[in-house]
């Protein structure tokens, strides 16, 4: 495939599902997110390690208490609210499994019970607001995660939706505070100890 035939380095065309599915195999997934803004195709480098880290041992410590409420804990899943507009939250939290293949590929937002982010200080921008979406879509709840390299300022914030369509802060906590919730399922954690 010539570099003018091949769609990935025009992302602002209109991109589909199935166009993601022609043009986007597994292999080029692996080294960058891969989110979908209303058709236009917005690529970035996956995280640094410390985010990975972190975001294992959140997804890790969902999973009892989780399960337990009937809920399921994903890592990045493609969370679809158009065929046209998908993003890639760092953890999921879904209240139903996929029924079809389609559907683990490209998870409707209607299955969706939480879903999480991780952003970091200082860094620039980033051009997908997961959290804008995600409250415009319908899902419940959402948990930004801000890391730091310093534990004791990493901060978690517990988000619902309101009556506005927005998200309202249910909880926070920052370093070695608990974040406690009883909803969507039984949730505390430090956000301190997501660090090494």
């Amino acid at each position: 495939m010539t570099r003018r035939s091949d769609p990935t380095v025009d992302p602002d065309s209109r991109w589909t599902i199935q166009r993601a599915e022609r043009h986007l195999p597994v292999g080029a997934l692996a080294g960058a997110r891969h989110e979908c803004l209303d058709g236009r195709l917005v690529v970035t480098p996956f995280p640094p390690a410390i985010e990975s880290v972190a975001t294992a041992t959140l997804a890790s410590a969902f999973v009892p208490a989780a399960e337990a409420a009937g809920r399921h804990v994903f890592g990045r899943v493609n969370l679809t609210f158009t065929p046209t507009c998908w993003i890639q939250p760092d953890v999921t939290v879904l209240h139903a499994l996929p029924a079809t293949d389609d559907q683990e590929r490209w998870v409707p937002a209607a299955l969706c019970t939480m879903a999480v982010e991780f952003v970091r200080p200082g860094e620039r921008r980033d051009p997908v607001d997961r959290r804008r979406r995600c409250a415009a879509g319908g899902v419940p709840w959402f948990l930004r995660v801000e890391l730091d390299r310093r534990p004791q300022r990493t901060t978690a914030t517990l988000l619902t939706r309101d009556a506005g369509a927005g998200y309202a802060v249910v909880g926070r906590a920052v370093g070695g505070q608990r974040l406690r919730a009883r909803a969507p399922f039984p949730i505390d954690f430090a956000p301190a100890r997501l660090l090494p």
